[in-house]
């Protein structure tokens, strides 16, 4: 696939000033002016780690409802259900709501969904098995309800109030007592890029401050709402939210509070992966963590990653990630084999290449899988695409998109075609009758059509900065790791290096990595030697002993309480 290498070209007068206020090398301040920070107020909330930075949320739409209504549960010990969604961040949502209220005595209790059996949101057949089941007198969603207007409807009817906390892509209000949504249209506090454990987060901030107030911790200890941001970090990366704002003060909290090792249920996962509390980070939780997390809800039932979050015992959480370990082993088995069979099939009907958008559907399909496989899908063919497993007369199915292309806007256009949907920009869940595949399958690509132009599908390497090889030092990579935490909205940073030569190739991992040193090439010398690996590479292929350019990351590569310079590659010519 073709790719577009544009090298940022920040406006150097601004470099100068934040080289200057920052004392800072001109490489980080290249690369803090590539992501608008402009000034030394801009610089001091970027490397803010303090919960004390954090915008005031009470200007959220909905929020001063939503605390009193739960005030009013907690002091009359009503029956609340808190209704959380499967994923992550649903999961961590869940469970910051449900010890918090537990530390206030009220009478709480939680449901998650079956991915499978029961399907995404609250749905009317929640609020009849489980809400009016169990008396509940306030339900609170976790990550979900934006588009549950049938479910609140039935619940009002049964004189359940609902209190919505969610992230979702939202137009149309459900009757809800309150939709605390940030993407809410009349919502302009700022809070858009929190994920739903974020929002859930804040409802939290600005609830014990509504009990302080009414002198409610004077009979009983304060929670400590920086322990929970353990979670809360979880569920943002997981949920590949923008690391800005909000999201990187709390992210950066979580990862401390991660490193001291105080929740049995983490600490035994990332034993589980191999990796120490020391060294856990963003791509830890993307890559290792949230996999094994997702499989509970993708394999059997995310109730599993709930107690695994929530237990105080050391023996049940070490048992427990083993079991996910297990089930995550299972995930990637049964994911290898449909993105296998999916790149079949397209390289057997190559006219579907010739369209904007894939929308595939087939019945044996695992429904816990879709969305990974979706995202493998979009990275080989660089386009919106949606997989249908149509088990039954019903599909259901989950989309991935690319950067530029809004697929809750595209999914939008087709909504007559679809039973349900639901999502935001980069992902989205549906259901749809199988008899409607070919007409939605139609409608959606000329939806993408319209929305897009032939460019936004060449995608593009967004090179930081061209760097010798020569000029790499600890110093500079000291300086790089105070840019982390990682993520959609900061980036890692990527340097472009030219006229590179490779030596002592080997071969690693499970075969699809590659170990070698670097020296960059001049007229005059051949430069110092620095380590490097290529991930994922193709084993059929020849290795290369020179790239005309490389476009790589650079870090400090520990291992037995020792550190080298590392350089990854990430795109080769």
């Amino acid at each position: 696939m073709n790719k577009n290498w544009k090298i940022l070209q920040p406006d150097m007068q601004s470099v100068r000033s934040v080289c200057e206020s920052l004392k800072c090398s001109p490489i980080l301040a290249a690369i803090l002016v590539n992501r608008h920070i402009l000034s030394q107020e801009d610089a001091s909330y970027f490397f803010s780690d303090s919960l004390q930075m954090l915008k005031p949320p009470f200007s959220i739409k909905d929020m001063d409802p939503a605390v009193r209504r739960i005030h009013t549960a907690i002091m009359k010990n009503e029956s609340i259900l808190i209704f959380g969604d499967y994923d992550v961040d649903g999961i961590t949502a869940t469970i910051i709501l449900l010890e918090f209220l537990q530390k206030t005595g009220a009478n709480v209790s939680y449901h998650i969904p079956h991915r499978v059996k029961e399907g995404y949101s609250l749905r009317p057949c929640h609020i009849s098995d489980y809400g009016l089941a169990d008396r509940a007198d306030l339900i609170i969603t976790a990550d979900c309800g934006s588009t549950s207007h049938e479910a609140v409807e039935m619940a009002r009817e049964a004189g359940t109030d609902v209190i919505i906390t969610d992230h979702h892509s939202i137009s149309d209000l459900p009757r809800a007592v309150a939709v605390v949504n940030p993407k809410r249209p009349d919502c302009t506090a700022g809070f858009e890029h929190l994920a739903g454990v974020g929002v859930a987060f804040c409802l939290l901030i600005c609830l014990r401050k509504h009990l302080r107030d009414k002198k409610f911790w004077q009979s009983r200890p304060e929670p400590n709402l920086k322990q929970l941001c353990s979670l809360v970090a979880l569920g943002t990366v997981a949920d590949v939210v923008p690391l800005v704002d909000q999201n990187r003060i709390l992210t950066k909290t979580g990862l401390e509070v991660i490193k001291t090792g105080d929740r049995p249920g983490i600490r035994a996962l990332i034993k589980a992966c191999g990796i120490s509390s020391n060294t856990a980070d963003t791509e830890a939780i993307l890559f290792r963590l949230a996999p094994r997390l997702n499989a509970a809800g993708r394999m059997d039932h995310a109730k599993i990653a709930v107690d695994l979050l929530t237990t105080n015992d050391s023996e049940t959480a070490r048992g427990i990630a083993g079991s996910l370990n297990l089930m995550n082993q299972k995930r990637q088995s049964i994911e290898k084999k449909m993105v296998q069979d999916i790149l079949e099939y397209v390289d057997h009907h190559p006219d579907l290449c010739r369209g904007v958008s894939l929308v595939l559907s087939d019945p044996e399909w695992h429904e816990g899988v879709l969305g990974i496989v979706a995202s493998k899908i979009v990275e080989k063919y660089f386009r919106p695409t949606i997989l249908i497993s149509t088990k039954t007369g019903i599909g259901k199915g989950s989309g991935r998109s690319i950067p530029g292309i809004d697929l809750h806007a595209g999914l939008s256009v087709c909504a007559d075609d679809m039973e349900y949907f639901g999502g935001h920009a980069m992902a989205a869940g549906l259901t749809i009758k199988r008899d409607n595949i070919p007409l939605f399958q139609k409608n959606f690509e000329q939806a993408i059509r319209k929305m897009t132009m032939p460019s936004d599908f060449v995608q593009t390497v967004s090179v930081d900065y061209e760097l010798d090889l020569n000029d790499i030092s600890n110093d500079l990579i000291d300086e790089l790791e105070t840019l982390e935490p990682y993520g959609e909205g900061n980036p890692e940073p990527l340097f472009l290096a030219r006229n590179v030569r490779a030596s002592s190739p080997k071969i690693v991992g499970d075969g699809n990595h590659r170990q070698m040193t670097l020296r960059q090439v001049s007229e005059n010398r051949t430069g110092k030697g620095i380590k490097a690996i290529q991930f994922n590479i193709d084993p059929d292929m020849p290795l290369k002993d020179h790239f005309s350019q490389i476009a790589f990351r650079l870090r400090w590569n520990r291992w037995n309480g020792r550190k080298i310079a590392q350089i990854t590659i990430v795109e080769e010519l």
